[in-house]
């Protein structure tokens, strides 16, 4: 039998470096993450090609004596936990592994005063090559920290070579300045490639502010501010409209007690929240902001921390989900093109009235929208406020002179209807520009919004039991977990029950899903469960048959309107939340200020 041995101190910190440094990026991290729990106002970073090369970590911070770095350099030593409570930490970074990990594969220089000159009045540098101490003299520099990493896994080519390009490797490095700073606006930033200076961010911020100009400074204008509270939980940041996003997730920050993290549950719940206000290949552009007790979050989970668990997955989810959508609903942008936030605010608060105009009704009862009508000539000496009674087989009449706009039309952010291109497109004039809405889209989204309101989801959820119940093998942990979620699954019309150790039984699926396959649905599902730990993947399914219902009960492109049926129209739109995108994150209008419309024809 081969002998039991302890391993040698510098393959045991080889190790560490494995799980802490996979690429320069994971070692910049934990450097700037020091910094910022060593109480830092300024961070500067320098990297040369990447951080293959070289890079650098400079701060204002509280400074270490030179016994203090010697610890610092010593695995399993840390000054982040004041005592034994691992589960309450509330640092950046606590393991005590990275600096000594880090100086294995590197060669390391940590350069530290202390801002407290009673007890150290000079600055002090250390010197370690791939593990070994080569240096230990003073150093002249101000109060704070200078970490320099060299030549990293110079001396380990197996790793070396596994190494991206110095591009790739420089993307990475700034990505993690860029969630560091943006968690933290109280602290001044500073990023160097080379010769080139890349960030400047001054201290002390708005978080509005930061977040804006490290994704785009656009996303200030097309985007909500959010500020919720549920309990012990709070939610703040950035949401960018649905008609602003991305085709890639990578524009999507999240944060839990300061910490940056990329969590397979909070992704999840951004999903859901943009579920039906976005296309299947679009992302949502945001930065989210999760405060939430030490004591309901697991933070130790990944050796990059770069992963949490929380106590109530559920309940966290619920409020990202809850959060973000009344932002969305409620903000005071409704577009990528925003009309008068003030005014469009007065409507939205108003409720949606009990009874509708005839012309409105007629947009939601008794007419066939499937198929386009013959062209006409809208009229727009037309009532612009939709009588009750309305001839909707009279001839539209030819196109005279528009009248003028009422004294009130400044308090309708939409405008009037002029009447219509291509029979798709409502022109409407407003008090300060054109305004042109894409009727289907937007049809589409308020025939979403009754059929919420009107109890539609709770209908699509009805179950539908089968002829004869399907027995669905599947794997004993995937039964597990289904049997687990068996009441909530119940919830959203899905009867199942375990049938054996490796089946389950199908009794019943949702309404609007009965001709779907049990077996595929409920592999789905558990796929939902592995990854989120709750199924969000039904209550998706769902939500996208709800919208293809608004889809085909929706006015189509190539529909003739009469100006009555369209200002119903803009009207419902500005008293209805998200009237601004259509079900799949397309706008639903834009907008032409005066000044734009002057512009074109060099009247400015």
């Amino acid at each position: 039998m081969p002998e039991i041995r302890r391993l040698p101190e510098s393959l045991v910190n080889r190790i560490a470096a494995g799980e802490v440094v996979e690429r320069p990026a994971a070692a910049l991290k934990e450097v700037v993450e020091n910094a910022i729990d060593a109480g830092a106002t300024r961070i500067a970073v320098q990297l040369v090609d990447g951080g293959l090369t070289r890079m650098e970590v400079t701060d204002d911070g509280c400074g270490m004596s030179p016994d203090q770095m010697a610890l610092a350099l010593e695995r399993h030593a840390t000054s982040k936990l004041p005592d034994e409570a691992i589960e309450q930490v509330v640092t950046l970074g606590f393991r005590g592994e990275a600096l000594p990990s880090i100086a294995s594969v590197s060669r390391f220089t940590l350069e530290s005063r202390p801002r407290d000159g009673a007890t150290q009045t000079q600055g002090w540098r250390r010197v370690v090559d791939h593990g070994e101490l080569v240096e230990d003299t003073p150093a002249a520099m101000p109060p704070g920290t200078r970490v320099r990493v060299e030549q990293l896994f110079a001396k380990v080519p197996a790793r070396r070579k596994f190494l991206r390009t110095a591009r790739s490797e420089y993307a990475a490095c700034k990505d993690v300045v860029h969630r560091l700073a943006m968690a933290r606006p109280d602290i001044g930033f500073t990023l160097d490639h080379g010769n080139r200076r890349v960030l400047a961010l001054q201290p002390d911020e708005a978080l509005a502010t930061r977040v804006a100009g490290i994704i785009a400074r656009e996303l200030a204008d097309n985007g909500v501010a959010i500020d919720l509270e549920r309990g012990d939980m709070r939610l703040t940041g950035i949401a960018g409209l649905p008609t602003y996003n991305r085709g890639v997730a990578d524009h999507q920050y999240l944060f839990v007690n300061g910490r940056p993290v990329k969590d397979r549950l909070l992704t999840g719940a951004v999903r859901g929240a943009y579920s039906d206000m976005l296309a299947r290949d679009r992302h949502a552009v945001l930065a989210l902001f999760l405060t939430i007790p030490a004591e309901e979050v697991d933070v130790n989970v990944h050796p990059a921390k770069t992963e949490v668990r929380f106590r109530d997955g559920a309940a966290v989810r619920g409020f990202i989900v809850s959060g973000l959508r009344q932002a969305l609903a409620t903000g005071d942008r409704r577009s990528a093109q925003s009309p008068d936030a003030a005014a469009m605010g007065r409507w939205q608060a108003e409720p949606l009235a009990q009874a509708a105009p005839a012309a409105l009704r007629s947009m939601f009862e008794g007419r066939d929208w499937s198929k386009p009508s013959g062209s006409r000539v809208a009229s727009p000496t037309d009532s612009w406020r939709g009588p009750e009674n309305t001839d909707l087989a009279a001839p539209m009449g030819r196109a005279v002179e528009a009248e003028e706009l009422p004294d009130d039309a400044a308090q309708y952010p939409l405008g009037i209807a002029r009447g219509q291109v291509a029979n798709t497109y409502i022109v409407a004039e407003a008090a300060d520009g054109l305004v042109l809405v894409d009727q289907h889209a937007a049809h589409e989204r308020l025939v979403l919004e009754r059929l919420r309101a009107a109890g539609a989801e709770e209908a699509v959820k009805r179950s539908q039991a089968l002829l004869l119940p399907e027995v669905v093998e599947m794997e004993e942990t995937s039964c597990d977990r289904l049997e687990d979620a068996a009441d909530k699954l119940e919830g959203l019309g899905l009867v199942i029950e375990r049938f054996g150790p490796s089946a389950m039984l199908v009794r019943a699926v949702p309404h609007s899903l009965g001709k779907s396959n049990p077996a595929a649905l409920l592999q789905d599902i558990d796929d939902d469960l592995a990854r989120h730990g709750e199924a969000l993947l039904l209550g998706e399914k769902l939500d996208l048959v709800l919208a293809t219902m608004a889809c085909h009960g929706s006015v189509r492109a190539g529909r003739t309107l009469q100006v009555p049926e369209m200002n119903a129209l803009l009207r419902e739109m500005e008293r209805t939340p998200r009237s601004g995108q259509c079900n799949h994150g397309r706008p639903t209008w834009v907008k032409l200020s005066m000044e734009d419309v002057e512009k074109l024809f060099g009247r400015h």
